[in-house]
């Protein structure tokens, strides 16, 4: 009989589902916002500021921004994962990547809301 011993963090499925998940959220986000451009007779400031002032616009631009940072964060662990083998550089990537995401939410929300 062959003992095996399953090691490692299990993150799989997981970052796969992550993965697919949020790029649905993109796809969709992309749908609607494509739709609204060919929907606008011209482009300028002030369409601008209309399509982004309502709270459901902002609400689901922001769910789009916090998708693209998560499936950036997953894509960038994983990458470190398989490619810097040295623990120390590894975990100093992952909080320099951890700080430039949370830095890069809080800066969205401060753009969305200052709409």
């Amino acid at each position: 009989m062959v003992n095996r011993e399953v090691v490692g963090a299990h993150y799989g499925l997981r970052d796969w589902l992550a993965q697919r998940v949020t790029a649905i959220i993109m796809a969709l986000y992309t749908f609607l916002f494509v739709v609204l451009l060919i929907a606008s007779p011209k482009l300028d400031y002030a369409l601008w500021r209309q399509f982004f002032s309502p709270q459901w616009m902002k609400l689901a631009t922001l769910l789009f921004l916090l998708s693209v940072y998560f499936h950036a964060w997953v894509g960038v662990r994983n990458i470190f994962m398989d490619y810097v083998k040295i623990t120390g550089l590894r975990l100093a990537l992952y909080a320099l990547v951890i700080v430039a995401l949370v830095a890069y939410t809080g800066w969205s929300v401060q753009i969305l809301w200052s709409i």
